[in-house]
């Protein structure tokens, strides 16, 4: 099969989901640059993802999910949130705080969520390539633009909270450990959903997804009608 073709499925999606961010960015568009920079940082991620899971295996902390779903369901749960959503939310969150949020051109709310998106997308493309072996044509088609989903709304609560802190001036120790941590427990539960529970459980999975893009996709409008500034005053909550 034509090498080209057969990355379509990861190849078309990126594609499509990286114009969708750029459209909702539309009134202060981030230059584009930045926006490739944030893809290739969070494609690395996905490699310090890897490398903090061969971690777990050399202090024998590593398990198989798909083993402990058959022997211990809480194991799972545990397992899901404390290495895989721990893990995966982690490999994301370190390029956006140590690179992205530097940017003079991070300067207003919704900045938080378009490079957490653009990073999720960058490590969603890693994973759905390393996943297309194993899949038919119509499953690598329906993971290449399901899966960076999954990925940009779990990342998209932490890019926006982190990012507020920072533009707001607020405690940034606190605000990056308490979305981080929240976003990894629901990244965690996704998961065990999808591992665990039988097919007919699958709509909680798909429930829990909508309704944080439901929440993303009314953020970014709130935003998007919000003062300009890069802390709006109905956007800067409780003070310090």
């Amino acid at each position: 099969m034509n090498y080209t073709l057969f990355q379509l499925p990861i190849i078309l999606p990126v594609f499509f989901w990286a114009f969708y961010h750029y459209y909702k960015d539309r009134c202060l568009p981030e230059p584009i640059s930045h926006l490739l920079l944030a893809f290739f940082l969070g494609a690395g991620s996905s490699y310090l993802a890897t490398l903090m899971y061969q971690a777990l295996e050399i202090l024998n902390l590593r398990h198989d999910a798909y083993l402990l779903a058959e022997t211990s369901l809480p194991g799972l749960f545990v397992y899901s949130i404390l290495a895989i959503g721990f893990i995966e939310e982690l490999a994301k969150v370190v390029p956006f705080f140590l690179v992205i949020i530097r940017f003079k051109e991070f300067n207003e709310p919704i900045d938080g969520i378009i490079y957490a998106s653009f990073i999720a997308l960058g490590f969603a493309a890693i994973e759905n390539t390393q996943y297309l072996q194993f899949v038919s044509t119509a499953e690598a088609w329906a993971r290449g633009f399901a899966g960076p989903v999954v990925h940009i709304v779990f990342a998209s609560i932490w890019g926006y909270y982190i990012g507020r802190a920072c533009l707001c001036k607020k405690r940034m120790g606190a605000m990056v450990f308490g979305a981080f941590a929240f976003t990894a427990v629901l990244h965690g539960v996704y998961d065990f959903i999808e591992i665990a529970l039988p097919p007919s459980a699958l709509p909680f999975a798909a429930i829990l997804i909508a309704g944080i893009w439901i929440w993303r996709l009314n953020l970014i409008r709130d935003l998007h009608n919000a003062p300009a500034g890069p802390c709006p005053q109905d956007e800067d909550g409780p003070s310090n």
